[in-house]
This record gives C-alpha cells, sequence and structure tokens, in this order.
C-alpha cells in the first residue's frame, strides 16, 4: 500500500513562511527626530522558550554570547487535517514532464491540511516592537496569499493562504529592578497548504486506442465478429510549424475550392490548417486542392492571399497536450 516519496512540502512551506518576515528594519530617531541607527531584525527558527531561557540565563546583554534585542523567532507547531477544503480523493489528473515534456506523469488530487506557526517578537523597547509589528500587520487581512511550488517533478504551484489568527502581547514586570524586561508579542498563522501522495508515470496508461465490435447474425454458441469499429485521436492543429504550401487566391466563407502556389506536398484524403481552421482534403488538381472546410467544430473563416497551409500528421497527433481538442480517425474493419 505505501512507497516511499517525500515531495518535501511541509519543508517548503516552513521556509516560504520564514521568508515573508526575513527583511524587516526598525530606526531609532533622535531628538531632532534624525535617524541615528537602523536595525535589520534577525530571524530564526526556535521555540520561544529557547530564546527566553538565554535571557533569564544570562541578562547581562553586554556579553557577545548573548542575545540580543529586538529579535523575532518562528516555529511550526501544529498540524490539522480541513475538511472544508476536500475534494475527490480518487480523482486524477496527468500533466507532462517538464523537464522533457515527453512523459506524462499522474498525481492524486490533494490532501488539504492546516498548518499553524507561531511568530514571535521579543524586545526591550515598545516602540521597537510596535515598529515591527505595523510592518507585519497591514499585509494580513486576515490573510496574504504566498505562492509555492509544491511538487517540483510536476512544476505543482498553489497559491496558499497565510491566515493571521490572533495577536498577544506580554509584559512582565515581575522581578526586581535588576532584571531584563522582555516585551513579546505572539502572532499565530495557519497556513492552508496541501499535501501531494507519490507522482506516477502515465505514459503507458493514456488511451491511444479505442475498439468497438459489432456481432451479428443469430449464432449464440459461436457468434462471429464481423464488424470492428476503431478510432484513435487526432490532432486538429499544427504542433509542428511544418508549412506545406500558401494559398494564391483570397478565400471566403463558401469556397471549397482553394488555389496554391504548389500542391506537391498536400495529399489526398489528409487534413491541413490554415490560420487556425482545420480542412480535409477531398481531391486535388494539378495545384487546387478540394477541401471540407471547418472540420471537427473549428471555425469556417476567410483568408487572404498568401495564406500558409499546414500539415496535420502523424507526428502531430503525438504531439497533442493533455487537455487539449483533438478529434478521432475512424477506421472500419
Amino acid at each position: 500500500m505505501f512507497e516511499y516519496f517525500y515531495n518535501e512540502i511541509l519543508r517548503k512551506t516552513v521556509i516560504s513562511f520564514g521568508t515573508l518576515f526575513n527583511n524587516i528594519s526598525i530606526k531609532h530617531l533622535n531628538s531632532s527626530d534624525q535617524v541615528v541607527s537602523v536595525i535589520k531584525v534577525p530571524l530564526a527558527y526556535g521555540p520561544t522558550q529557547k530564546f527566553l531561557a538565554r535571557l533569564e540565563q544570562s541578562p547581562n546583554l553586554d556579553k557577545s554570547t548573548a542575545i540580543t534585542l529586538p529579535r523575532m523567532s518562528f516555529e511550526f507547531n501544529g498540524l490539522t487535517y480541513d475538511p472544508s477544503r476536500k475534494v475527490t480523493t480518487t480523482q486524477t489528473f496527468t500533466v507532462k514532464d517538464p523537464n522533457d515534456g515527453k512523459e506524462t506523469k499522474k498525481a492524486y488530487m490533494p490532501v488539504p491540511y492546516n498548518m499553524q506557526f507561531e511568530l514571535s517578537i521579543m524586545s526591550k523597547l515598545n516602540d521597537d516592537a510596535l515598529q515591527i509589528i505595523e510592518q507585519i500587520l497591514p499585509y494580513f487581512q486576515p490573510a496574504y496569499n504566498l505562492t509555492i511550488e509544491l511538487v517540483d517533478s510536476i512544476n505543482e504551484k498553489r497559491d496558499i493562504p497565510i491566515v493571521l489568527e490572533n495577536v498577544t502581547m506580554q509584559d512582565d514586570y515581575e522581578g526586581d529592578f535588576t532584571s531584563r524586561r522582555v516585551l513579546l508579542y505572539t502572532l499565530r498563522f495557519t497556513a492552508k497548504t496541501y499535501l501531494f501522495g507519490p507522482v506516477s508515470t502515465a505514459t503507458k496508461d493514456v488511451i491511444r486506442k479505442a475498439s468497438v465490435s459489432f456481432i451479428s447474425g443469430d449464432q449464440t454458441q459461436s457468434p462471429v465478429r464481423n464488424i470492428v469499429y476503431s478510432a484513435e485521436p487526432r490532432a486538429i492543429k499544427n504542433y509542428t510549424g511544418n508549412v506545406i504550401a500558401q494559398i494564391v487566391k483570397d478565400i471566403t466563407q463558401e469556397d471549397i475550392i482553394i488555389p496554391v502556389n504548389d500542391a506537391s506536398q498536400i495529399l489526398a484524403n489528409s487534413f491541413i490548417e490554415i490560420e487556425g481552421e482545420e480542412l480535409y482534403v477531398k481531391s486535388k488538381s494539378n495545384n487546387s486542392i478540394v477541401v471540407e472546410r471547418g472540420r471537427d467544430g473549428t471555425l469556417i473563416s476567410s483568408h487572404l492571399s498568401g495564406a500558409e497551409i499546414k500539415s496535420i500528421t502523424q507526428q502531430d497527433n503525438l504531439l497533442v497536450e493533455s487537455g487539449d481538442d483533438f478529434g478521432f480517425d475512424g477506421t472500419v474493419v
């Protein structure tokens, strides 16, 4: 049932969350309202208790081994399932391999989970803490969308809402006069992410041909299969960019005989494309072709002299992308 896979989704979400707050600075002014210092607030991953314990054990911050304030820390401290965003679990989607563009990969629909984060802001001065708070809160109303590439192998990117749940402030004055004062603001967030399962190849699972057998007669013991109808997906537009001719006369929506400059590469009983319209070539005579217009639901339109004629061949059939429009070739055996 289980197999090893690791999409690093939780790790990427934690890193992306931290990058939101890694460029916050505070400014100190003198009595003339001139900037005397600009401090970039350091950010680290870890529980708040660890930093508070460091302050209590070494309150003299003149030593180089002690931490300096202000500073911030964040921690991933919870993971819960979100049933409100649940989708059909058995549904799959297929994509082309972003590396080679040939192999088709598939994955089941992701499972929604909420990740809980805590961002702690520690400061000695209240004004420093307020500067940091005001640089964060305006972006959350109450959510901020963060784009994360969740699965690299299928190039799956999603907007992950980061929701600000609440803000609390702690300012303890207990202790003697020599005890260091620490202002602690705690911001709690929820990241609404998605967890994907293993990604597998689906190249062999793509249906390339369908056949239907018709049985006729009254032989119940050993019926005879008289007719087999087969259908294969066929491209309705040119993917290779192969231009085989040009029209030499303006064509209206009613014309079915098209003069071309050179019909040597145009085959009867084949499909061609002219400016997005698919045509079926019934026959050709010299440098004129007789066609059926607007095949497979493509729009019949007028074309000016010089418009390019592109072939639709087996090579184009192999390049039909998942989710793209396609037609069918039918054969009777």
